[in-house]
């Protein structure tokens, strides 16, 4: 080793820059694990979650009892759910929901298709867990909780509608409690919970109530069953767009609104 080399390797400037340089790094991964990785993880969780505690609710449903069980069962787990990890993600764990989130300024554009994956993945994950747990002739008479309220063509119109209003509702929750800075609440989970509840009891033997593609996702592909199935994409997607347009123009307070401002 040269005598310059060896100077410029104990000169304290070299080692306060090379302790800099890993200081840098290390801020960037942490900033990228909590910013990016940190966020998807609890999407994909959450929904397995959610999916996997739908899927059993509707499999294992006792005769007699109806909607009862699965839009308590729904709704309960969402709001659990969106309470213990929607500081971390925003909650969504549904594609519609993250749709809605972004046209309002509560999700990057960046981040929509990696949250889209994450939740579709999760949604995967929950139906193959329930299927698992599940006896092959309860899955079987059940469809695998893979939506088939919808048989007929004549009943495509209703479902698609339904679909479209509850979904309504459940972004407006969700987006009015948890981004709009007016109308934010501590009680987001319980008001999205109940949400998922009401809209379950409301148009469950019209369109099953779904409101969520990830939900129908993992159920379908588990029981491979694709019958209309386009309409729990159709009905939620179309209903986020249309809350961001309310929320942006109308609702929104005056940091989210595009227009009627205060000069």
């Amino acid at each position: 080793m040269s005598a310059e080399a060896a100077v410029d390797l104990c000169d304290p400037e070299f080692d306060s820059g090379k302790v800099k340089e890993q200081s840098m790094v290390c801020r960037c991964c942490v900033y990228c694990h909590v910013k990016f990785v940190q966020p998807c993880l609890v999407e994909l969780l959450g929904s397995a979650f959610f999916v996997f505690i739908g899927c059993l609710s509707v499999i294992h449903n006792e005769m007699g009892t109806g909607l009862l069980g699965p839009a308590l069962a729904h709704g309960m787990a969402l709001g659990l759910i969106v309470a213990m990890l929607g500081n971390i993600s925003g909650g969504h764990f549904n594609p519609a929901v993250s749709l809605a989130a972004m046209l309002t300024g509560g999700l990057s554009l960046m981040m929509l298709l990696p949250y889209w994956f994450s939740q579709l993945c999760g949604g995967l994950i929950g139906a193959v867990l329930a299927k698992e747990v599940s006896s092959k002739e309860r899955f079987q008479n059940t469809s695998g909780a893979a939506f088939v309220t919808v048989q007929e063509p004549g009943q495509v119109m209703r479902a698609v509608v339904m679909e479209f209003i509850l979904t309504t509702l459940l972004c407006l929750t969700v987006c009015m409690s948890t981004i709009n800075q007016r109308t934010k609440s501590p009680l987001a989970p319980f008001a999205i919970g109940c949400a998922v509840t009401v809209a379950i009891l409301t148009g469950g033997t019209i369109s099953g109530a779904c409101m969520n593609p990830a939900r129908a996702f993992g159920p379908a592909i588990m029981a491979n069953h694709w019958k209309f199935h386009w309409i729990y994409w159709a009905g939620p997607l179309l209903a986020s767009l249309l809350v961001g347009v309310l929320i942006r123009l109308f609702l929104g307070d005056e940091n989210t609104r595009l227009i009627l401002k205060y000069q």
